[in-house]
């Protein structure tokens, strides 16, 4: 008796384990891979437009997932990312649990490392990309970001030649994402574009407060 209890205790145990498996999701748009769930954190590497990544657990909130590209680790937001859910492209964010995904806290290292690299606000972000994270997690998933704008090459050397003070608000980079009106922009001599440095890239931003290049 004891030892059948045994094996059926490993086998639980071993379901359980399996049951949060690592999920195959596919990126929608190039995007960060960083070394904290936030956009204060670190570049680690690029997740090129449709490439694979294996999500292996995402934040209480859905946002951001820990996931595995090319041998590198960190986190992606994850209203970027598209996995398969009843033979249906899904966008991860939101669909966390349904995905079968493990779910964790930031923990309190993490928080304490992004508070001190600033931002708008004291510890927390004060504002978001404009299209809140269900607003752009339905763009990606009909296809509706858009690849980088031919900005002229001119534009991107002026803007790498003359950085400014970095900002960050909660979201990732992106071509297509919004400029809160609080953000201040900077001219470009003889040009309609403007630019910030935000989340750690330089974006190129045009005339609707729109962002139509990542400089990388």
């Amino acid at each position: 008796m004891f030892a059948k209890t045994l094996g059926l205790s490993a086998a639980a145990i071993l379901t359980a384990t399996t049951a949060m498996a690592s999920t195959d999701a596919t990126a929608t748009t190039d995007l960060n891979l960083r070394d904290l769930p936030d956009p204060r954190g670190a570049i680690l590497d690029v997740i090129p437009g449709d490439a694979m990544v294996s999500v292996d657990e995402c934040v209480l909130d859905g946002a951001w997932c820990k996931v595995s590209y090319e041998g590198t680790q960190g986190w992606a937001y994850s209203p970027y990312l598209t996995a398969s859910l009843d033979n249906q492209p899904t966008v991860v964010y939101q669909n966390v649990s349904k995905l079968d995904v493990e779910t964790v806290d930031v923990n309190k290292d993490d928080r304490e490392r992004a508070a001190a690299i600033g931002g708008l606000g004291a510890g927390a972000l004060a504002m978001s990309l404009i299209g809140g994270p269900a607003a752009v997690a339905g763009a990606a998933a009909v296809g509706a970001i858009a690849g980088n704008e031919a900005v002229p090459e001119k534009t991107v050397t002026y803007i790498t030649a003359n950085p400014v003070q970095p900002v960050y608000v909660e979201g990732e980079v992106v071509v297509g994402a919004g400029i809160p009106q609080e953000v201040t922009l900077t001219a470009i001599p003889e040009s309609d574009y403007r630019y910030v440095y935000l989340n750690g890239n330089p974006v190129v931003v045009d005339g609707e407060r729109t962002i139509v290049r990542v400089i990388r």
